[in-house]
């Protein structure tokens, strides 16, 4: 995915896993990773409670969609 693909809010897979966009900057992507916990809130946020990552330009190319 490019950059411009990403918006606040939207799912998007890596790897295996899936995440869910939190911020959208000028070169890098934020994300937390949407596991399979019991208690959805830990997804609620800002601020969340689950750790959100660093997506960098080389990072954003191996992402999909679906």
């Amino acid at each position: 995915m490019e950059r411009g693909e990403f918006k606040v809010g939207s799912e998007f897979f890596c790897g295996e896993k899936r995440w869910r966009c939190t911020d959208v900057g000028t070169r890098a992507v934020l994300a937390i990773e949407l596991d399979d916990r019991e208690d959805r809130t830990w997804f609620d946020g800002p601020p969340y409670a689950v750790v959100e990552r660093v997506f960098d330009e080389y990072d954003q190319k191996g992402c999909t969609q679906e």
